[in-house]
């Protein structure tokens, strides 16, 4: 009788999936109420608001108009949808850089 085997995946590749599934899977907080964009910066159309304590997923980072908000002031802005921007001086991310791929 004869067993299908299948070999381990290395451990790198493991460690890149979990990753890849972490960083999927991460949320952070909106820290003030906050419109949503349809570009990256507040002359694009509003789609949207959060208020404060909403989680969101960020898809990508991209930089675009300067915002202070309260967080600090930054260029980067997060999608959080298609067609869905926020300030990253909105989302509670514990970095002032990025922390999802670049758009």
């Amino acid at each position: 009788m004869s067993e299908n085997v299948i070999a381990p995946e290395s451990a790198e590749a493991v460690e890149a999936v979990e990753a890849v599934e972490a960083a999927a899977a991460r949320t952070y907080a909106i820290a003030a109420d906050v419109n949503v964009r349809s570009g990256p910066g507040t002359s694009y159309g509003k789609v949207g608001r959060l208020s404060a304590g909403t989680r969101v997923t960020i898809q990508c980072q991209k930089p675009g108009e300067n915002v202070t908000g309260p967080t600090g002031t930054s260029k980067l802005w997060d999608r959080i949808g298609s067609g869905r921007y926020v300030s990253d001086t909105y989302v509670r991310t514990g970095s002032d850089g990025y922390v999802a791929p670049r758009c």
